[in-house]
């Protein structure tokens, strides 16, 4: 007979956005279930945001090493041992994972069923031996990875972001099918960690990003080794187990890439399958759950958030959501999303961070707009690490309200953050132009752009002409 558990809230999936909703409501006194059915804290912990960055931090620490000559010191080929790599990506997941155990989350109150949930209908769910009746339910359940119908693929061993960061040893030429931030990310990373790295991508590599600055960080994955194929078309995979071979279609013609190991990068679909979402009367595509800008899906009691919606898939629109699903749930507050002030960065090295509208976009909304820019090569403390390559671009109204700003620059995703204040709170460029910026620092590139936007003015014929008028008077 099936234990029934009654609960003011139910969530299905314990990654960033599902744990946020369950600690919050737990700790305002709700009684809360949280169902999961695979590793507590979800791609992000295991798969995704926290291996690459482990990942990507020693291949840093490995490119720095052969990359000192300009400092006066000798540059050195580091000896790399990738299952002493993989260790250290795997121990900082060990170090995160207790913030999501299961153990933490039941010393908050919360009841954790480690199993598969689908919906019996509207308002219970099955999760195991366990039915659950809730007042509400969030859908927290994430994406995985889209693999593409490309011919011979299903013959092959190939990874994904799921199994790559699994590699005991080194991959001699790493062909990558993507030229997103995943695969560009993991690209650069591999490259300087010793493989030889093909990027494959159909159209342009970080195509959702403006040209003018995605052009800085190609130049420098190029600059370091990795071969780039823009606008060619995987026709055919074939091989098997360290000897893969990639036929592709471009402008030259067909040719074949051969390699040691395939990475299939080329985007994400929600994780939806099983739920039995029709019994809920809870509607979805192959794009993810439909929500409102409340986040409730057909089923008002329902509401779904993160990866599973679509859209944007970082964890921290995930964990904005939460607090959305939080207000309307159990407050009854008509929360609702807006994601015009969301950030989100590529860590290749530099970074590339954005907000907002990018320079197209600006253009096809608004009747005049602006464009700033301030180069690193400007900025002394860029000069002081021989860290030049790089650009803050920002994008303002006619008044000098803020619209959008990108910036590629080493910690990019640390410099956005007061453009993303900007951006949410309409401020104008005379904010920012008017702080006073630690010297010498790379923040100071945003003080520089924001000030660029008075030269003109500032340094007129007519400021002479008043300058010389007032000196009249002594």
């Amino acid at each position: 007979m099936a234990k029934k558990i009654k609960a003011d809230i139910c969530v299905i999936g314990a990654g960033s956005g599902g744990l946020s909703v369950a600690a919050g409501a737990a700790q305002m006194g709700a009684r809360t279930v949280l169902i999961e059915r695979g590793e507590m804290g979800g791609d992000c912990l295991n798969t995704g945001c926290v291996p690459s960055k482990a990942l990507i931090a020693a291949a840093r620490r490995a490119y720095v090493m052969g990359d000192s000559e300009a400092f006066g010191i000798a540059p050195v080929t580091p000896q790399i041992d990738f299952a002493k790599v993989n260790a250290h990506v795997k121990g900082v997941i060990a170090a995160i994972a207790p913030n999501d155990s299961v153990a933490r989350f039941e010393g908050l109150g919360v009841t954790v069923i480690k199993d598969h949930a689908r919906f019996k209908d509207g308002r219970t769910v099955v999760a195991g031996d366990t039915e659950i009746h809730a007042r509400r339910f969030v859908i927290a359940t994430g994406s995985h990875p889209a693999i593409p119908p490309i011919p011979g693929l299903g013959t092959v061993p190939f990874l994904t972001n799921e199994t790559i960061f699994e590699q005991m040893e080194r991959p001699d030429h790493l062909i990558v099918i993507g030229g997103g931030p995943i695969g560009m990310e993991m690209a650069q990373a591999h490259r300087r960690l010793g493989c030889k790295v093909t990027v494959i991508e159909a159209a342009k590599v970080l195509a959702k990003d403006d040209p003018e600055l995605t052009a800085l960080i190609v130049d420098r994955l190029i600059m370091e080794g990795v071969e780039i194929l823009e606008g060619a078309k995987v026709a055919e995979v074939s091989g098997a187990a360290g000897r893969i071979s990639v036929r592709i279609d471009e402008a030259g013609g067909p040719r074949v890439i051969e390699g040691s190991h395939l990475l299939v990068a080329t985007g994400r679909k929600p994780s939806i399958d099983g739920l039995d979402l029709d019994k809920a009367g809870i509607l979805a595509d192959a794009h993810g759950i439909e929500v409102d800008d409340r986040l409730r899906t057909a089923n008002r009691r329902v509401f779904a958030i993160g990866d599973v919606i679509g859209g944007m898939q970082f964890t921290h629109v995930a964990n904005y959501h939460a607090g959305i699903v939080i207000r309307n749930a159990l407050f009854r507050l008509p929360a609702k999303v807006d994601y015009g002030s969301i950030p989100y960065v590529t860590y290749t090295d530099p970074e590339l961070a954005h907000v907002g509208e990018t320079e197209a976009e600006a253009r096809a909304r608004h009747m005049k707009i602006n464009v700033l820019r301030w180069h690193l090569a400007e900025n002394d403390r860029a000069q002081a690490t021989r860290e030049t390559d790089g650009l803050i671009k920002v994008i303002t109204d006619m008044h000098g309200r803020v619209l959008g700003c990108t910036i590629v620059a080493p910690h990019a995703g640390e410099l956005i953050m007061p453009w993303v204040l900007a951006k949410s709170q309409a401020l104008k460029l005379s904010a920012m132009a008017g702080i006073v910026a630690p010297y010498p620092t790379l923040s100071e590139i945003s003080k520089r752009a924001a000030s660029s936007y008075y030269t003109p003015t500032l340094f007129s014929a007519k400021t002479r002409a008043i300058v010389r008028f007032l000196g009249l008077f002594g």
